[in-house]
Formats: C-alpha cells, structure tokens, sequence
C-alpha cells in the first residue's frame, strides 16, 4: 500500500516521515547498472539515431506553449481546441516511440516509486548499497518515459530468494520529475475513482 507524504505529521519519528507521496504500481522498468567510470548522464537509454529530431519536437513544443499563452488572452475557445490537439499529437507521439522499442513481458514490474525514488524485486541478489544505476521507466496508460540515475540506499533480502531494491534519484531533470509527478496524481485520481 501506498504511504501518504507525512512531513507535517506529529505521531511519526524524523525517521519515518516521507517527502513524496509514494504510490505502488505497475510499470515498464528499464535498469542498467553504472560503474564508477560511467558519466552523470541519464540519457543512456538514447539508443536510437533521432535524438536531432527528438530535440526539435521538444523545441516545437516548447514554442508552442508560448504562443498559447498569447493567445490565451485573445480567444479561449481556440486555445482549448489548439491545447487538445498538441496533447493528443503528444500522445500520438509517445505511443509511436513505444512501437518502436516495445518492452518485454520481464521489463514490466510491480514497483513503489515517488519523485524521490523506487524500490522494485530483483530475482537475484546482485545490488549491493551504493552501487549506481541509470533508470528508464514507462509510465501506463500516458506512456512517459523518465529517466534518471539512481543509487541504492537498501536492499531487503528476501527468505524465498532475490532482494527488494530501495533506490533514490541522484540525477533527475526536472521534466521528468514532473512526468513522475503527474502520474502519482493521476493514480491517485484513479483510486479514488475505484472506491
């Protein structure tokens, strides 16, 4: 179960308190372990040719959003319709980049995750505390792909086998914390929705 962000509760020992809401999940989970030597870069996962072109869908996006506010003041009805469909390109966009790099069946995992970190099983004991990992997830049913490095901070070794991985987010720009922002909230909206 999930934990509530308790920052401002009284009850709960420093130890205790939670700076992220912390949410458990089922996602795509891309790890791949970083040596000593390896850079500071969570972009280890660019493994495809269009990163030019990834750049300048970001750039359009981005130019986009500031004609909006512009126009915005002049016609709400326009800027509504003009938002809906850049959201639905971006959506047509995420799931055209997904075709392309399908995940396995083995790369989605039950995991806990918040803007802080992730914990997820690891069938075989290989993590020790400290090592460093370069992290890829796919958040369903919007298909974000964050990214980030993490380091492990905990393993809970498990009687019957494996460990389960406590890991909190060295290196995480800030677009992809908000990827993983939005997502908490909208699971959140969705359980709530199911009681």
């Amino acid at each position: 179960m999930p934990s509530k962000d308790t920052t401002g509760s009284t009850n709960r020992s420093p130890q205790d308190r939670r700076e992220f809401f912390r949410i458990q999940d089922r996602i795509g989970l891309e790890i791949r372990r970083l040596e000593e030597n390896d850079p500071e870069d969570p972009n280890l996962f660019n493994d495809t040719p269009l990163d030019s072109l990834k750049a300048e869908y970001r750039r359009l996006d981005q130019d986009i959003k500031t004609h909006l506010v512009n126009l915005a003041e002049r016609d709400r009805l326009l800027t509504g319709l003009i938002t809906t469909l850049s959201s639905k390109m971006d959506t047509l966009a995420r799931i055209i980049a997904f075709e392309q790099n399908p995940l396995q069946p083995d790369d989605w995992q039950d995991v806990i995750m918040s803007e802080g970190g992730l914990a997820f099983f690891s069938p075989s004991v290989t993590w020790q505390a400290g090592d460093r990992m370069a992290v890829r997830m796919t958040l369903p049913p919007e298909l974000y792909q964050p990214q980030a490095i993490a380091q492990v901070i905990d393993l809970e070794r498990k009687t019957s086998g494996g460990a389960w991985v406590q890991a909190a987010f060295t290196e995480l720009e800030e677009g992809d914390r908000q990827q993983i922002a939005r997502h908490v909230m909208r699971w959140q909206i969705r359980q709530k929705q199911k009681e």
